[in-house]
């Protein structure tokens, strides 16, 4: 499929590609009708989707089957009033529901914006009124529920409300009534229908500071990720992919729906409440997965069970992304599995923009090299390309204009988007250096950095070697107020199960720390607690750490 929109497919080294690799934008290209629809009607039988649950109930989608399906959604969510432009809320979990009713939306030229089912009242109410929504459609949960109708009143725009199966009053249900509706739904023409620079999605960033952004993708957005599945998790016609991530975050199209079906790859969705790694590997086992995509964060859970009683002969390629890799986890899933795990990088406002290609040797711990379209650079702070080994800010110059993948700016925030979108480069506000074979290693955010006795010291750096101690199952890295030293570096730890908290322990991490990376980067306040503050995404929010820190001093 993704032949029509690219130059050519193959190419003999990442130069190569990086030089000559084109993604060819035809008008109006809408990916629910150009693609899955075109696939229904050319290959009616291939499998799409793959579901399963905890309790093993499974359900298998073909393209023609997503066809119908959205397109009774279509009628159905266009009765209820919803038309191009408007915005509608998708908390649907890991539901195949959120599938259907996803392609609907673009059908209709409506906006999708995905949601988590973590969100609390105030979070709700916030998104209903920087948007506009419209509609939430929800999954049957309880909490869920609660907070969308806590959150309702003070709501003006929002008109509807649906459930996947309910008789709850004030809801309208989806499952049930589907079946009522036409299975054909005609793209609507001319200036009815989508054009390139419509507003398609949108992302809620949990960021680590501040509110949420509102991070717009235009209709060639899918386009971009051709590069993430075709070229960085090598996903294959008639293949299987899993990535781990619910339908809230933007990880779900980077890895569940855009680049797989353009590649005619198949999508797998394991629908669980509750991680249980064993459980994931039985999965990836009784499915025949072929390519997989996690954070580190799983990986490391992966790596501590015994792979080996797993027959994964059909997995043949995995990378990760989300945040940093220690190389301990590399070094123990190629050990376990023979399989070389490829790192990448990029954000919500992009499709992948650095990435280990296949025709790169892994170096465990960096990212990668840029990815094609993407004019990748590194800035110090007198906006100056960096020099190998000097740290500065991840920076995408669009002079040129704007890749396909990246984000059209924040929502109703002009200035928001000026701020870190101007004279022709976009500052993602992560640090990196970069070495001599032109490999990228991440450093951290640009407010998370650390300056100390003169030093500048990067979170991830002092993690990675804390988390290489068997007794840390997770850390992060802060600068705590210092009268002499302006910062000194703290960590807060969540401990292994067998290990305890003390003096000692203590003791033994700096030590650690001093022998793996440079003395002056150990940490020389150590707290232990249960568990880390993060955003809802999962992110560390080192933020609250540092601010506790200040309110102490």
């Amino acid at each position: 499929m993704f032949e029509k929109y690219v130059n050519r497919t193959t190419f003999a080294s990442y130069e190569d590609f990086k030089d000559n690799f084109v993604i060819n934008v035809p008008e109006n290209f809408n990916f629910a009708f150009d693609v899955v629809d075109e696939i229904a009607a050319d290959e009616p039988d291939r499998t799409a989707l793959v579901w399963c649950n905890e309790a093993d109930e499974e359900k298998i989608f073909s393209f023609a089957d997503l066809s119908r399906a959205s397109n009774r959604a279509a009628n159905y969510l266009r009765e209820l009033g919803i038309c191009k432009g408007d915005a509608v809320m998708l908390i649907l979990k890991r539901r195949y529901e959120f599938w259907i009713t996803f392609l609907a939306l673009h059908k209709l030229g409506a906006i999708a914006i995905p949601a988590t089912h973590l969100l609390t009242k105030k979070d709700i109410t916030y998104r209903c009124n920087a948007a506009d929504i419209k509609m939430i459609i929800s999954v049957d949960d309880e909490r869920v529920i609660d907070a969308v109708e806590n959150a309702e009143p003070d709501c003006p725009t929002l008109q509807r409300k649906i459930m996947l199966n309910t008789d709850r009053n004030g809801w309208l249900a989806l499952d049930s009534v589907l079946d009522n509706y036409s299975d054909v739904f005609t793209r609507p023409p001319g200036t009815d229908g989508t054009s390139n620079d419509d507003i398609m999605l949108l992302y809620f960033t949990s960021g680590t500071t501040g509110l949420p952004k509102m991070v717009q993708h235009d209709y060639t957005y899918p386009l971009g990720h051709i590069i993430t599945a075709g070229y960085w998790q090598c996903v294959q016609p008639g293949g299987l992919h899993l990535t781990v991530a619910e339908t809230g975050w933007a990880k779900a199209v980077w890895g569940k729906i855009y680049g797989q079906w353009l590649c005619k790859s198949a999508v797998f969705v394991y629908d669980f409440d509750r991680f249980e790694p064993q459980k994931l590997m039985q999965k990836v086992e009784k499915y025949k997965l072929t390519t997989f995509c996690a954070p580190p964060t799983i990986f490391r859970f992966l790596i501590k069970e015994d792979l080996t009683k797993y027959d994964l002969s059909s997995l043949k390629y995995c990378v990760v992304a989300g945040e940093p890799m220690n190389p301990e986890i590399y070094n123990a899933f190629l050990k376990a599995t023979g399989i070389r795990i490829m790192e990448g990088f990029g954000q919500t406002e992009t499709v992948v923009a650095v990435a280990t290609y296949p025709w790169l040797e892994p170096k465990p711990g960096s990212m990668g090299k840029p990815s094609p379209l993407y004019d990748i650079d590194l800035l110090n702070d007198k906006g100056e390309s960096c020099e190998v080994g000097e740290e500065g800010q991840i920076v995408i110059h669009t002079a040129s204009g704007k890749p396909v993948g990246m984000f059209n700016g924040y929502m109703r925030d002009d200035e928001l988007t000026t701020s870190v979108w101007h004279d022709g480069i976009y500052y993602t506000g992560d640090m990196a250096w970069r070495d001599e074979d032109g490999y990228y290693w991440f450093v951290g955010r640009a407010d998370d950095l650390i300056k100390t006795s003169g030093y500048r010291v990067g979170p991830f750096e002092v993690e990675s070697a804390l988390l290489e101690h068997p007794a840390v199952m997770e850390c992060a890295i802060t600068g705590s107020p210092d009268p002499v030293r302006g910062q000194v570096i703290k960590a807060t730890i969540v401990l292994t199960k067998g290990h305890t908290a003390g003096p000692e322990m203590v003791h033994e991490l700096q030590e650690h720390v001093k022998k793996v990376t440079a003395p002056y980067k150990y940490p020389r306040i150590i707290e232990f607690v249960t568990e880390l503050p993060k955003t809802i995404s999962g992110k560390i929010r080192r933020v609250q750490i540092r601010e506790s820190d200040n309110e102490i001093q």
